[in-house]
């Protein structure tokens, strides 16, 4: 598949898969924006098949969901490819790993340029045919699907962000500190780099991006949802409500009972429950 211009990756055509009748995946390395490649993979998922040399259709869907993993995560992580296994049997799915994540180039900002990568995977999304896609995101994906909603008006039908912090700079929970540590310090970004297979840009955010609270008054008539676990170890409860508030009526807030934290704590139930919001959702 040959890239065009940042952000934009020319159509081609993909064979079925003989045994399958479905499209085998695609994995490819977009360009966003700001020239970053972004390691992605296309699943065209369970009901996707191929009718024209240049075309697809679904036979009870169009929509793709785009998901955006939490911090440290990537592409090829587990807990990552489980959540897109589940989501495959809805529509097709579209994972990549952020700047600085996996094989992607560049460096995390921890949630502020993200936007790009996300942007670039929504766009590649669009550009393989299909009509209406759905974010997900997870923690600091969760921060990213809010953000890229509320800057980005009307480039997805809707969202979906569980476990996502509502302000920036939180440090009350002892794994939030932890955080802040490995992305603050250049020992901690030593860990992280070598640990954790994450490379941590080492300038402070400036200015300030957009926060995810104010974020959400903007996203409306976009369908939102989000999700959190009662028992999050990095974000209590008054970060979602907080969410909630601010989306004034428009958003739905599920509080999920024994949950802990992002893709880890997202058992296969709820992740069901979260793809049949979205295709109910996304018109």
């Amino acid at each position: 598949m040959s890239n065009g211009p940042a952000g934009h990756v020319a159509r081609s055509t993909v064979r079925p898969n003989s045994e399958t009748g479905r499209r085998a995946p695609i994995r490819t390395f977009l360009r966003t924006a700001d020239g970053i490649p972004v390691d992605s993979v296309y699943d065209p998922g369970a009901f996707v098949y191929e009718t024209a040399p240049d075309a697809f259709r679904s036979p009870s869907r169009d929509l793709v969901f785009v998901v955006a993993h939490g911090f440290t995560g990537d592409a090829d992580r587990p807990h990552v490819r489980r959540v897109a296994g589940v989501l495959r049997d809805y529509g097709a799915v579209v994972t990549f790993s952020f700047r600085g994540h996996g094989r992607s180039g560049g460096r995390s900002t921890v949630g502020d340029k993200e936007v790009l990568d996300l942007d670039a995977a929504v766009e590649w999304a669009r550009g393989l045919g299909h009509a209406r896609v759905a974010t997900v995101g997870f923690s600091m994906g969760g921060s990213v699907v809010l953000r890229h909603a509320a800057l980005r008006p009307g480039t997805v039908d809707s969202v979906v962000s569980v476990s996502a912090p509502a302000r920036w700079y939180y440090r009350g929970t002892a794994p939030m500190r932890r955080l802040h540590w490995l992305v603050t310090r250049p020992e901690g970004r030593l860990v992280g780099r070598y640990g954790l297979r994450t490379r941590i840009h080492p300038r402070d955010w400036d200015p300030i991006p957009l926060s995810p609270v104010e974020a959400v008054p903007r996203i409306a008539p976009t369908p939102l949802l989000i999700v959190h676990g009662d028992r999050d170890g990095y974000f209590p409860l008054d970060h979602p409500r907080m969410l909630a508030e601010a989306a004034g009526g428009h958003g739905e807030l599920w509080t999920e009972p024994g949950m802990g934290h992002a893709e880890h704590a997202a058992d296969d139930a709820l992740l069901a429950r979260i793809a049949d919001w979205a295709v109910a959702r996304a018109g």
